[in-house]
């Protein structure tokens, strides 16, 4: 009997039992261990799935006594098994993080509560990325969005109550549309099971095209304003900067991915190539990635406070990640997925760095962080390898995605769109260099600075370390992780 095929269930009840004993457990100490280890555990299987994907291709999954169409599924191939190891793996590393600061961010009575609510938030993004049952994917994207309020909300100050009511509105919206996409796709096929619901459209969706397209234009709202897509991102801003900053790096790193890879699901799975090339949601969905792409960028800029920056940094890299799939070609889909990968480690990377900035200092706002380089030149030159693959530098991450998106552009013959590549890209450069220079020269920033004043526990650096590591080797093994997510793709 094989027993990896299991390992996709196991991974989400490993994370949802263990959540629930936190709030049993009185010592918080003991809490973050528990977290940290199932979440541990979670990455390690994660890593023996994609073993088993690659040695045996995909596989279904029948989660409890039914078959499909009747039961829930989960559907698991190589982008599904990366994706487990991404998100538990970058999980980790910010839970490990989080055992150094967290309590100086929030009350030790509400810490149990944190990661009940960070257990759930990652087992339920995992199951919305496993599923091939459409509403057993919409009941993971509300448990996401209750876990991810919490996590904002959990600071307990005006400003993250109110991040939060926005977000939460916002977020009911959207799950509103995705369910009414549903509710068409049900209607027409009878169906709730991905697989099954395209067999059904093939035989006969010529007929029910205006339909079709309003079920694809409800997924892409939907799911658009729970991935920030320009103009449907302004819950972004408030809710990244003022949360914790291990709960800004999840928030970033991974809550905004797992829904694009459910829209990638029902547009690829769901409607399928034929279906969605005759579609004009690809076109939409290319403009506002473009638009998204400028506008964050230039959003950015105007920023005084650096978690702020950082927050529409991610509003202008989901454009990249919709900039791709909107292109409607293999290499754009490929890259959109590998953007989401180096995405995930350097964002965090950046949140985590720009999060201890502020815990040692006090400070948040750019104007008063400068010179920190010499008080804290270990931690700012981890954000600055971030802020290079932000901007495009070669080797790291972010270049290889602009590069591979800016020959995706070619092959789709939509030549105009690489002139937005590089303009994105020098706006990054316009918010991110600053921080960096600032930080290290100028004589009227360092003076009366002590070195290394704010940096005395190097270990709370190890995890950031092991995820710009991370961010390196993705880069640096990108052509492999790209073969391997095109092989998944076929």
């Amino acid at each position: 009997m094989v027993y990896e095929n299991n390992f996709p269930l196991l991974i989400i009840l490993i994370l949802f039992i263990s959540a629930f004993t936190m709030p049993l457990i009185k010592k918080n100490a003991l809490v973050k261990l528990v977290s940290l280890l199932t979440m541990g555990v979670s990455f390690l299987l994660g890593i023996a799935t994609f073993l088993f994907v690659k040695e045996n291709g995909s596989f279904f999954y029948k989660v409890g006594h039914f078959d499909a169409p009747w039961g829930i599924e989960f559907q698991i191939g190589t982008v599904e098994s990366i994706m487990a190891i991404l998100f538990t793996g970058v999980a980790t590393l910010i839970l490990w993080y989080a055992l150094y600061s967290i309590e100086k961010e929030i009350k030790p009575n509400k810490v149990g509560f944190y990661y009940l609510l960070i257990n759930i938030l990652v087992g339920s993004l995992l199951g919305m990325v496993f599923s091939n049952d459409l509403f057993n994917c919409f009941v993971f994207i509300e448990v996401t969005t209750l876990a991810s309020c919490g996590i904002i909300v959990v600071k307990d100050k005006k400003e993250n109550i109110a991040a939060a009511i926005k977000y939460l509105i916002l977020s009911c919206l959207g799950s509103g549309l995705v369910l009414m996409g549903i509710a068409f796709l049900y209607d027409i096929t009878g169906n709730l099971n991905m697989t099954y619901i395209h067999k059904e459209l093939m035989k006969g969706y010529e007929s029910y095209q205006n339909t079709l397209h309003i079920a694809a234009g409800l997924f892409t709202v939907g799911i658009g304003i729970k991935s920030a897509m320009f103009p449907m991102h302004i819950w972004l801003p408030d809710a990244h900067s003022s949360a914790p900053a291990s709960s800004s790096a999840i928030l970033s790193a991974l809550v905004l991915k797992s829904p694009v890879l459910l829209l990638i699901k029902i547009l690829y799975r769901v409607f399928g190539d034929e279906m969605i090339y005759e579609f004009s949601i690809l076109n939409l969905i290319l403009i506002l990635g473009t638009m998204g792409m400028i506008m964050g960028s230039v959003f950015a800029l105007r920023q005084k406070e650096i978690k702020r920056v950082i927050a529409y940094s991610s509003v202008a890299q989901m454009g990249y990640i919709f900039f791709g799939i909107g292109l409607g070609n293999k290499l754009g889909l490929i890259m959109a997925i590998f953007h989401i990968i180096g995405h995930a480690v350097t964002k965090s990377l950046l949140f985590l760095t720009a999060g201890r900035m502020i815990e040692k200092t006090g400070n948040k706002k750019l104007s008063e962080l400068k010179g920190v380089g010499k008080e804290m030149p270990y931690t700012l030159g981890l954000f600055t390898i971030g802020a290079l693959s932000m901007v495009g530098i070669p080797i790291l991450p972010g270049f290889i995605s602009k590069w591979y998106l800016s020959l995706a552009s070619i092959d789709a013959t939509k030549y105009m769109y690489i002139a937005a590549i590089l303009l994105s890209s020098l706006l990054n450069a316009a918010y991110y260099f600053p921080i960096v220079v600032n930080g290290y020269f100028g004589e009227e920033n360092i003076k009366d600075k002590l070195y290394k004043s704010n940096e005395k526990d190097v270990k709370a650096l190890m995890p950031i370390a092991l995820l710009m590591i991370g961010m390196i080797v993705v880069g640096a093994i990108s052509h492999k992780i790209i073969d391997v997510i095109a092989l998944g793709l076929v």
